[in-house]
């Protein structure tokens, strides 16, 4: 038969090992560190899955602009305010900056 002195060595172990993990858990590397690791993961992946569709719309758009000379020459011209002689052009106010 085991003593009562083992018995009790072995609570008191059990002890210290269930206080030991429960403080560790919730210490700044605890359970609530891990989800707020996984949150922002979360977020980056989501920010670099819109950066690629950015990528991937914007190398669209240049594919688009190499093949077509017009529409790059219309696109140049938008972007630098270029006209030729004779063309009017209309400068309306985008509602939407203000």
């Amino acid at each position: 038969m085991k003593s009562p002195l083992t018995r009790v060595a072995y609570l008191i172990a059990f002890l210290l090992v269930a206080s030991y993990a429960f403080v560790a858990l919730r210490g700044p590397n605890g359970i609530y560190a891990w989800r707020e690791k996984q949150h922002a993961i979360t977020e980056l992946e989501q920010k670099n899955a819109a950066l690629a569709r950015e990528i991937e719309r914007k190398k669209e758009h240049i594919q688009r602009l190499n093949s077509n000379p017009d529409e790059q020459e219309l696109e140049i011209r938008d972007r630098l305010k270029l006209i030729h002689p004779g063309e009017k052009v209309f400068i309306l106010s985008d509602p939407q900056k203000k």
